[in-house]
């Protein structure tokens, strides 16, 4: 069984770009801080919480569906079973 969690792109979909120091990314709704922690995010709860969280955020905004659909191209694109199907 393959484990999604272990190899789950980061939720970065290639945009990268903030309109001023601190804003969360256009893209995929992600501060400069939060990408760097989500490199370090080792253990399914950690990686599964912080999916939930910018699902959540991306929801709030109304970016969801776009987002989404870009990740699970990456995901797609480099063979790895989509994290989202497990959220």
């Amino acid at each position: 069984m393959s484990k999604p969690w272990a190899k789950a792109p980061s939720p970065c979909i290639g945009v990268c770009k903030f309109r001023a120091e601190g804003d969360a990314c256009i893209g995929c709704f992600m501060t400069k801080p939060e990408k760097k922690r989500f490199k370090r995010l080792d253990k399914k709860p950690k990686k599964k919480a912080f999916f939930r969280a910018l699902v959540a955020r991306l929801t709030e905004r109304g970016r969801l569906s776009r987002w989404e659909r870009v990740y699970r191209r990456k995901c797609d694109k480099k063979a790895v079973p989509c994290p989202l199907d497990r959220i």
